[in-house]
């Protein structure tokens, strides 16, 4: 599985407050690669024992929901249930699919398809046109958006049951697993009475109360046209989520022009435009699906989308012909980083 985002993050501390109460806990940090991508942890525990408990039991979840969310692995839960598109087959589908699955068709439904899970055989074909350098022909290009829509997604809310309406149908989830994931891995952390953590997947960034004697955690949002270059803008944050999505590591250039990894499921082409999205919002969900969504829309729609939604907030920047424009919503609280963007 594949995260949306791909953009550097980097962490950076605030200033210890004033007067602030002696705080026994100690900071642990943990990284792991699962789901193609780098997980790190960092958290603040009384003890090295439960720090180190606690971190296994999160990499052991993030393990147990690869195997329910991936489209890589052909036994993954994902997978068996895009194995039966076409056959007529109602499928109970288990919890953790089952919510990603209905966030996933809401927002679907919010976006009139711009964002779609159905999109796996077009993230398929462009998978392949990466390693290949060669653009997907008009062929495969016509056969893989066939069976790509949202509505060709039946959930029975009742029943939780999915099916699966026409054939070659494959579900790709990369645009909202892995901020699934992330709010899981702090309930983990939580459950071992871990209230300061972070964690972050390489794009999607979660994290519960500020270190001790801390204001936030401050995040670094990687400028679209360096993507080894320092931070552009940081933003500090505390229960809750920031997911950056953009094409600086996955993309393609053929006959010149530059396609991404994010696949428009209408035009079944990779977008085009540069862009980088950064959603800040009350869990990772949120952010990584409405990150994708609006990577998609464009900035004028995808701008009404954040706003309508509760707690969140965008910045949105884009190369464009006469140079970098960048937009953000009214709430979207940040500050510059002395090079500035």
């Amino acid at each position: 599985m594949v995260a949306a985002a791909g953009l550097i993050l980097s962490l950076a501390w605030c200033v210890l407050c004033a007067g602030a109460e002696h705080d026994a806990r100690q900071r642990y940090e943990y990284s792991e690669v699962h789901m193609g991508a780098e997980i790190r942890l960092v958290l603040y525990s009384a003890s090295a024992s439960t720090a180190n408990r606690a971190a296994e039991t999160a990499y052991a979840r993030i393990a147990e929901l690869n195997g329910i969310l991936s489209d890589y692995d052909p036994k993954s839960e994902l997978s068996l249930l895009s194995a039966t598109s076409g056959s007529g087959r109602v499928v109970p589908v288990g919890k953790d699919l089952w919510f990603v699955l209905e966030r996933s068709q809401r927002l679907a439904e919010a976006t009139e398809g711009a964002f779609d899970v159905t999109v796996g055989p077009l993230v398929k074909a462009w998978r392949s046109a990466r390693r290949s350098h060669t653009f997907p022909s008009d062929d495969r290009l016509a056969r893989a958006r066939a069976p790509v829509g949202y509505k060709h997604l039946r959930l029975d809310p009742k029943a939780h049951t999915a099916e699966l309406l026409v054939p070659d149908m494959l579900l790709d989830l990369g645009g909202i697993a892995m901020g699934y994931t992330a709010d899981e891995v702090l309930k983990v952390l939580a459950s071992h009475g871990i209230r300061s953590a972070m964690i972050d997947a390489s794009g999607d960034v979660a994290c519960s109360d500020a270190p001790p004697g801390k204001e936030g955690w401050r995040i670094g949002i990687a400028p679209l046209t360096e993507t080894k270059g320092p931070p552009s803008r940081y933003v500090m944050l505390k229960n809750g989520a920031l997911t950056t999505s953009g094409d600086a590591f996955q993309f393609v250039e053929l006959d010149g022009r530059r396609y991404s990894h994010i696949v428009d499921p209408k035009t079944g082409l990779g977008l085009t435009t540069r862009s980088s999205v950064t959603v800040v919002a009350r869990d990772c969900v949120t952010a990584d699906s409405l990150a994708t969504a609006v990577s998609v829309l464009g900035p004028e729609k995808g701008m009404r989308l954040v706003e309508q939604t509760p707690g969140a907030s965008v910045l949105i920047v884009r190369g464009e012909i006469d140079g970098i424009r960048a937009l953000e919503s009214d709430n979207f609280v940040s500050e510059f980083a002395k090079a500035g963007m």
